[in-house]
């Protein structure tokens, strides 16, 4: 890895927001697929409102019809993180390091600290820098009491409040 004073300026200025870590996940049985997610935002409203930008490379983007869930990782869930990214190893798929439920969305980790299962907006995705910019309507929404994990420069850490 370069020195830091030469890696590109824009990465490490992103890298310096704490960033949510959540997997988006769609399918069932060996068709589920799933991508972790930090460049996202959630828009309150009537109808409530998800947006993410995703790798158009990824399984999930290419298995994702019109459903979804987001699935709010806690740092139990942190190596799970680096599977759904493909950055870490995950013998037997990234679904094998957590318990999964369906929904009528898709996949829904147990354990998570919320999930919110979204329905795309009806359009093409359009590119937003080198991601597909993906919008959804938001139909159904849990949260838990277990607390949620952020990224930051390259470390997962706890949100609990203090």
């Amino acid at each position: 890895m370069p020195p830091e004073g030469e890696r590109d300026p824009l990465r490490r200025f992103r890298g310096r927001l704490p960033a949510p870590v959540t997997v988006w996940a769609t399918g069932e049985g060996r068709d589920r697929r799933g991508f972790t997610v930090s460049s996202m935002l959630v828009a309150d409203g009537e109808p409530g409102l998800i947006a993410g930008l995703i790798d158009e490379d990824s399984d999930f983007s290419d298995a994702l019809v019109d459903v979804f869930t987001v699935n709010v990782l806690t740092h139990a869930h942190a190596m799970m993180a680096n599977a759904f990214a493909g950055v870490g190893p995950a013998p037997g798929g990234p679904f094998t390091l957590g318990e999964w439920e369906q929904s009528d969305w898709g996949p829904v980790l147990t354990g998570s600290a919320g999930w919110l299962g979204a329905r795309l907006v009806e359009g093409e995705p359009r590119h937003l820098g080198w991601a597909l910019l993906m919008e959804a309507t938001i139909e159904h929404i849990e949260v838990t009491d277990a607390t949620a994990v952020a990224h930051l420069r390259g470390v997962y850490r706890d949100l609990r409040e203090e």
